[in-house]
């Protein structure tokens, strides 16, 4: 089959993973990318950007700057270029308010030549036997539904994840039900409610349940803030903690068995889930400043409660609710049902044909190499690249942003076949296997 204007690279999806693959690549030469998206313009979790958030990462995790620190396409540069480096240095803080995060990208996302939106990849055909392998990327441009056909000799999978939302918590009215990735679209929606819930014991839940606090007007809306977890536990931030987030950890993580792996993941999850300390203080001292004057708080916070099952009911919705370690159930009234219950990843119909092709770990879990490929079970020459679903194969630090950048450095070097970015190691205090013990004595 003849190729036409054939790309090194597609990326398919555009987050801050590819986005930032795209920065990377803006002004290399001798590697030709194009990425596509479905979506009109770029736009990170628009239904979190709650006013006072902040980005749970420090601002040095921006798109590029673990690459080159000198690229154009830094935060810093942003900053330059808005007149807002002196208001930031006033503000003295590593962390960035999450609205600024996107407000970034977007102006990143801006100058990108390779950066296609509103458009949404329906297939990808493979040609394993040509002299030249390659992909064939068909797109389909959602405005005109105008349909072409793109090659390339690899494929970096960028499609991020999507709402998990509890069976049988999806068949009802969006803004009555709904998830936090749509919380800013439905804010009016609240001011009418007697009660709400709000289902999740993370960041997301913690800031929705806080703001809402906040708005609360003579005791209305009556605020649950109900987990499945064992409590609503603090974000931990130690340092040492927070060398996971390292290429070191990756490669101590990447070579254990699979059965090592997965006991591992619920060790780190409060390294990734938990709520950040500044919010949980915020929501303890306004409790406590209302209870000055009240023993009713209008709201309950309770762990150990699953939500089990909802029915619609003339006014509002009862949800019948169990408490795993009294093995109890009980049922709630509530108008508004806030589900921050977390995200899965966001595979493509397209990606299920090459289900015969690639190694598995499991019946979910795909094969994933140290360098990002997908493990085929025959060698082949054209890859394609994930940077979805990667906490099985590579750890906690699967989507951290400042990670993110690392992952870039390396799909990039191995596609280019040389050394573009430079990539880091030792970068760690601590040691984590025997071999970089080891190594530490020569």
């Amino acid at each position: 089959m003849q190729q036409t204007n054939p790309y090194d690279l597609i990326g398919i999806g555009i987050g801050p993973f590819n986005l930032g693959m795209a920065a990377l690549l803006e002004d290399i030469d001798d590697v030709k990318a194009i990425f596509f998206d479905e979506t009109p313009t770029f736009n990170w979790h628009p239904g979190m950007l709650i006013e006072g958030a902040d980005l749970q990462v420090p601002f040095l995790a921006d798109l590029v700057t673990f690459a080159d620190p000198t690229s154009r396409f830094s935060f810093v540069n942003y900053l330059h270029r808005h007149n807002r480096l002196f208001t930031f240095y006033f503000f003295n803080r590593f962390d960035i308010p999450r609205r600024e995060y996107n407000d970034y990208a977007q102006w990143v996302a801006s100058q990108l030549s390779s950066c296609q939106f509103g458009t949404k990849v329906t297939d990808v055909i493979d040609h394993p036997d040509e002299d030249n392998p390659f992909y064939e990327v068909v797109v389909e441009n959602r405005e005109t539904k105008v349909t072409e056909r793109f090659f390339a000799k690899h494929i970096v999978l960028g499609t991020g994840t999507k709402p998990a939302i509890p069976a049988g918590f999806d068949q009802f009215p969006s803004e009555d039900v709904l998830h936090t990735s749509q919380y800013q679209y439905y804010k009016e929606e609240y001011e009418k409610a007697d009660a709400i819930v709000i289902a999740g014991s993370g960041q997301s839940a913690a800031e929705v349940f806080l703001e809402q606090l906040q708005k609360q007007e003579r005791g209305k809306p009556f605020l649950y803030w109900l987990t499945r977890s064992p409590g609503f536990f603090q974000l931990e931030a130690g340092k040492l903690g927070q060398e996971v987030f390292s290429p070191d950890y990756i490669d101590y993580f990447h070579s254990l068995s699979y059965e090592k792996r997965k006991s591992e993941l619920p060790n780190l999850s409060q390294l990734r889930n938990g709520v950040e300390e500044s919010t949980l203080h915020d929501i303890y001292d306004l409790l406590y400043h209302r209870s000055v004057h009240t023993n009713d708080p209008a709201a309950a916070i309770q762990a150990n409660t699953q939500l089990k099952d909802i029915k619609q009911e003339e006014k509002g919705y009862q949800i019948t609710c169990y408490q795993t370690q009294q093995e109890q159930t009980f049922t709630i009234q509530a108008d508004k049902i806030i589900l921050a219950t977390g995200y899965k990843p966001d595979i493509p119909d397209w990606l299920t044909k090459f289900n015969d092709l690639i190694e598995w770990e499991d019946s979910k879990r795909y094969a994933v190499t140290r360098d990002y490929r997908l493990q085929f079970k025959k060698d082949r020459s054209h890859h394609i690249f994930t940077l979805t679903n990667l906490e099985h194969s590579h750890g906690a630090g699967a989507t951290n942003l400042a990670l993110s950048v690392q992952r870039n450095m390396t799909v990039i070097n191995r596609i280019a076949g040389r050394e573009v970015y430079q990539e880091p190691d030792n970068t760690v205090f601590q040691n984590f296997g025997i071999g970089q013990l080891e190594d530490k004595r020569g």
